[in-house]
Formats: C-alpha cells, sequence, structure tokens
C-alpha cells in the first residue's frame, strides 16, 4: 500500500472535477470544453481507483485502504474510510460507469451542457462515498446527498414527465431514508460512550426484538432502493424519463445501493433478525423474479421492459443474500457487478435507437439489422446476457445463486430458475420485434450506424460482459473472504 489516500482520492477527485466542469456554466458554446473536462475528470477518477484492487489483499477479510480523521468530536462522528472485498469492487465498477455516462451523453445532450456533466461526476464522487464510508453518519451524508445530482438529472433532462417521475423517485426513496436514520441513532447510543462506527455496531448483544426493529427499519430503507416488490413503482418511471446516462446510472449503480445496505448493515448488525425474517425477504425476492418477469413482457416500450427486467434482476440478488450461503451470497454480489454492466448497456442501446428515431415503442421498430448492423450484433450480445445465457456475465450470478437455492429448498429453487425462461422470454421477444424482420418504417430505413464513440462505449461493455462471463475468478476471489467472514458472524450470533 502506498500511504496515498487513494479512497478520499476516488471521492473528492470526480466531486472536485464536478465543481471545475461548472466553470462552464456560461452559453453552450462553451460546451465542447466542458465535455472534454468531465471526461477527463471521470477517466482520472476511474484511474486512481484502480490501485484499490491491484494491492488488495484478498487473503483477509480486514477493511483495508484505512482512513481515519475525526470529524464532529462532540458526537463521536468521524471521517472514516475503507473497504472489503465486498464493497471494493462497487467503487470501480461505479468509477468505470462515470466514464460511459460522459461518453454516452457526448453529443445528446445540448443544454446546459456543464451542469449535466458535473451532476454525475458529483454524484460518482458521493456513490463512492457510501460504498467506502465506515462510519454510519457519513454514510447517511454520502446516501442522502447522492439523491440530488440524480434527481437533477431527472427533473432537468429527462423526458416530458420528468419532474412527476423525479419528485416520485425522491419522495420514495427520502421517506424509507427517514427510519434509516433513527436506527442509525440507536445504535449509537447503544454503543458505551456513544458510537457512529458500523464495524462497532456489528458486534453489538442486542436483543431479538430489538433487532426486529432495526431490521425492519432497515428494510423500509433498503428496499426501496433495490427496489423490492411492492416498492417498486418508482423505478420504471424514472427509467422512462431519465435521459440515456441517468438510466444507466440508476440501473448500474443506484440500484446497488439497497443491496449493499442489507449486507453492510441489515445482516451483520441483526444476523438473529436477519433469520426471522428471512422467509419474507424470500417470498418477496420470488415475487419480483416470478411476477415482474410476466409483467416485462407485456411491455411495449423498450425502457419499461428493461426497467421492470432489472427489479426481476435484483430479486435475485436479495434472494441469494438471505439464503445464507457463501455460494448464494457470492452469486448474489457477481449478479450485481454483472447487472450493471448489462443493463447499463441495454439501457445505452435503447439510448442509441431513441437518438436516431426519437421513440422507444417497440412496434415503432423492425428490421433494425438491414441497416444498423454492428449495432445489432451488439445488442444481441447483450439481451443474450441479460437473458443469462452461459458465457456471459449473466449467467454466472444466476448460476450460483440458483445452486443455493437448491441446496435451501427445491421449490425456492424452482422458482428461481424461472427467472431463466422468464428473462429469454421477454428479452428475445423485444429483440426480435426491433432488429429481425422488414425494415418495419422509413425512419428505421434512414438509420446510421453506430458511431466510432458508440462502438468504443459498446465495445467497453461488451468486454466487461463476457470477461466475467467466461472468466469470473477475479472477482470470486476477492469477495471470498470477506463473505466467509460476514457468514461466520451471522452464524456465531444466531448460536448465542
Amino acid at each position: 500500500m502506498s500511504g496515498l489516500p487513494i479512497l478520499s482520492l476516488a471521492i473528492w477527485v470526480p466531486v472536485f472535477s464536478g465543481l471545475a466542469v461548472l466553470l462552464f456554466t456560461g452559453p453552450d458554446r462553451n460546451a465542447p470544453a466542458a465535455r472534454g473536462l468531465a471526461l477527463a475528470g471521470a477517466l482520472a477518477g476511474l484511474l486512481v481507483t484502480l490501485p484499490l484492487y491491484a494491492g488488495f489483499d484478498t487473503a483477509t477479510p480486514a477493511m483495508q485502504f484505512v482512513e481515519f480523521m475525526p470529524w464532529i468530536r462532540r458526537f463521536h462522528i468521524n471521517y472514516h474510510l475503507g473497504v472489503d472485498g465486498i464493497s471494493m469492487l462497487f467503487v470501480i465498477l461505479n468509477s468505470f460507469i462515470t466514464v460511459i455516462v460522459v461518453l454516452a451523453g457526448w453529443q445528446v445532450i445540448e443544454s446546459k451542457v456543464a451542469q449535466y456533466n458535473a451532476c454525475f461526476l458529483i454524484m460518482s464522487g458521493l456513490l463512492n462515498g457510501i460504498f467506502a464510508a465506515l462510519d454510519g453518519m457519513l454514510f447517511y451524508v454520502f446516501f442522502e446527498a447522492s439523491l440530488i445530482p440524480l434527481y437533477l438529472i431527472i427533473g432537468v433532462w429527462g423526458g416530458p414527465r420528468r419532474v412527476y417521475a423525479a419528485f416520485k423517485f425522491f419522495l420514495f426513496t427520502l421517506l424509507g431514508s427517514l427510519l434509516l436514520l433513527l436506527s442509525l441513532i440507536y445504535l449509537y447510543l447503544a454503543v458505551d460512550g456513544g458510537s457512529f462506527a458500523i464495524l462497532d455496531w456489528h458486534q453489538l448483544p442486542l436483543s431479538l426484538a430489538e433487532q426486529k426493529w432495526i431490521f425492519l427499519a432497515f428494510l423500509a430503507a433498503f428496499a426501496v432502493k433495490v427496489p423490492m416488490w411492492p416498492v417498486h413503482t418508482w423505478l420504471p418511471d424514472a427509467h422512462v424519463e431519465a435521459p440515456t446516462g441517468g438510466s444507466i446510472v440508476l440501473a448500474a449503480i443506484a440500484l446497488k445501493l439497497g443491496a449493499y445496505g442489507f449486507v453492510r448493515f441489515s445482516l451483520p448488525i441483526a444476523p438473529d433478525a436477519s433469520y426471522a425474517f428471512s422467509g419474507l425477504i424470500i417470498g418477496l425476492s420470488l415475487i419480483a423474479v416470478v411476477y415482474i418477469g410476466f409483467v416485462a413482457l407485456v411491455q411495449e416500450d423498450m425502457k419499461k421492459l428493461v426497467a421492470y427486467s432489472s427489479i426481476a434482476h435484483m430479486g435475485f440478488v436479495t434472494l441469494g443474500f438471505f439464503l445464507f450461503s457463501p455460494l448464494g451470497v457470492e452469486g448474489a454480489l457477481v449478479q450485481m457487478i454483472s447487472h450493471g454492466f448489462v443493463a447499463g448497456a441495454m439501457f445505452y442501446c435503447i439510448g442509441v435507437m431513441y437518438d436516431r428515431v426519437h421513440s422507444r415503442q417497440i412496434a415503432d421498430y423492425g428490421g433494425v439489422v438491414n441497416t444498423m448492423p454492428k449495432f445489432a450484433a451488439f445488442f444481441l450480445l447483450f439481451a443474450m446476457a441479460n437473458a443469462g445465457l452461459p458465457a456471459t456475465s449473466g449467467f454466472v450470478g444466476e448460476f450460483m445463486v440458483i445452486m443455493a437455492s437448491v441446496q435451501f429448498n427445491l421449490c425456492v429453487a424452482f422458482a428461481a430458475a424461472l427467472t431463466m425462461i422468464l428473462g429469454a422470454a421477454y428479452t428475445l421477444w423485444m429483440y426480435k420485434r426491433v432488429v429481425f424482420g422488414a425494415v418495419g418504417n422509413p425512419r428505421v430505413a434512414g438509420l446510421t450506424d453506430i458511431t466510432a464513440r458508440e462502438f468504443l462505449v459498446l465495445a467497453l461493455l461488451a468486454a466487461a460482459a463476457l470477461g466475467i462471463g467466461l472468466y469470473p475468478q477475479p472477482l470470486t476471489d476477492v469477495m471470498h473472504s470477506s463473505v466467509d467472514e460476514l457468514l461466520r458472524h451471522i452464524s456465531v450470533s444466531k448460536i448465542q
């Protein structure tokens, strides 16, 4: 370890880059400079995170790259950062996706270009802060602050119903966050002398009744973020109205915050309650996998279809966590990483078509392969990954969770495995109607194939989807020790 504050750099390099981009908030004649500076800031933010993987010790479950500095001494609130094998991967994923969204909006966004890119850069730093925070109040500050740029992205650069979608997104997430704050304060008071250190909370001897109330409060906050059924209704509206970059970040990173909250807070702080409520979570997860899969089948808007697909795939994640097995938890984490690439790619593909045709309706397409063959090839790869085809990243996590489900309960495994069938049905049904067949209308006939910039973005995402699908071991090696320690901690608490 070099001694550099790598996690602070991962947080503040994109934040200050975003603030620097805001210097170009004058007339849009400054747009080229704003785009260039935003891309430089996003690349710098990605580069400073790479030493996290290169210098990570996979043999220990302990927090690494730890930084500590007192912040508000009176209430024992500290600037305390660190990552383990679970959180480190999401810091790198988020920084990579930030580069993608800057490139995705390169020519599409023509008004308020500097503000648009600044929102993404600032949000990137705040999201990294969520994954790196080891102080409960610091986590909460980053958790809430990240809502603001995403709210602005949807509300300012979104579609016709953008204000409604942005307000619904903000309202749903804020209400759950208030219960999260109450839980954090309760845990602070439960430690002798008071402490907001998350790792201290993992050792608290809480009664089962206390754990249940805390778990339910966490559930209210994190279930909305995942989102789990039935608090998922804000997501399709947010995706449909958000610009392409907003949909990519929402699917690739923002949905992971709720699932990450279960791993960092619910499971280790309230292990007995986690066991007690595991049946409820597994039930809600299977509803998301099966019912939402059928809902996706009847969608005529491509963005809504992929949005509902995201809810179903995230149901796999929460299912894996509450099977309490290494295979299930690691499979869920791999699914989170894979979904970040695949769902982001699906929304980018839809954005590429929308920029040319200005419609997301499946019925307005047909025969795209005749005019955009390169694009159709990339789109096919991501559709297959979304359906869980072997050798793609979408298969790895789902297969691991299904294997863990078989060990847990055969009926649960059967219901979970339906996602492989439903995912193939709604994804390939959409792909067939959009891409194959004769040219559907004059607008499709006039399409031009992807540009060099679009090819680069799709190639990067394709490399990630194929790389994880063919060789997932670099991911599982990193998370293995941390997952084993988490499950050991939960098992010991249950025995006691």
